[in-house]
């Protein structure tokens, strides 16, 4: 999952950047609103958590454009004020969903995760594919009953693949959708990550290599 973190108070940017990189989450950062409408069109995020009194562009600018630009990204709107008009104001904006602070880091992560779900709403809130079945709200993965435990990236990448529901994703777009901006896109480590996913997955082979695009559920 990618998420997009539109939040000028920058140790509580880098704190929810840090937990949600915890969570599997593939995290980029924008300081202003300016900042976070330029990366809003350039990447395609499944999530962006957007402070409304953004410095430069007012966050109610920037949920304007992204509703009106990316429909699909869920848009969790983060705020001092908690009074109900503000509630509704703010979504009558566009946003999805409105959090006051302070807040809990694990409702965000909730909160998080319902968007991304209601973003793809043929997507079940537990992936399945053959004995493989895959929670990505608890961070849980099966095989045939039994428990395999992946680092953050391993589970990402098979979640991905999981969703694309036996499509074939290319390696530019896990790229995308696991790793941030500060990834090198010349960097083997998709192909890294894919080695060790198959080994942990084990027999019989799951993830299948297509020549020269990408990667696929077998």
């Amino acid at each position: 999952m990618r998420v997009l973190i539109a939040e000028d108070e920058r140790r509580l940017a880098d704190a929810i950047a840090r937990g949600l990189r915890r969570e599997g989450m593939a995290v980029d950062l924008a300081p202003d609103g300016s900042d976070a409408l330029v990366k809003a069109r350039v990447v395609r995020y499944d999530v962006l958590v957007l402070d409304r009194d953004l410095p430069g562009v007012h966050g109610d600018d920037v949920c304007r454009a992204v509703r009106d630009e990316q429909p699909e990204t869920g848009i969790l709107m983060l705020t001092a004020a908690s009074a109900l008009e503000d509630l509704v104001q703010g979504l009558s904006l566009g946003a999805d969903d409105y959090l006051p602070k302070p807040f809990r880091f694990a409702e965000l992560v909730a909160r998080i995760h319902a968007l991304a779900r209601r973003a793809t709403p043929s997507r079940p809130p537990v992936l399945s594919h053959g004995d493989l079945e895959l929670d990505p709200a608890r961070r849980t993965l099966t095989r045939a009953g039994q428990p395999i435990e992946l680092a953050r990236k391993e589970f990402a990448v098979l979640e991905t693949l999981m969703g694309a529901d036996g499509a074939t994703v290319s390696a530019e777009e896990l790229l995308e959708r696991v790793w941030d901006e500060h990834t090198d896109p010349f960097t083997n480590v998709v192909r890294m990550t894919i080695m060790t996913l198959r080994r942990k997955l084990g027999d019989p082979p799951v993830v299948e290599t297509v020549i020269g695009v990408g990667y696929r559920l077998m």
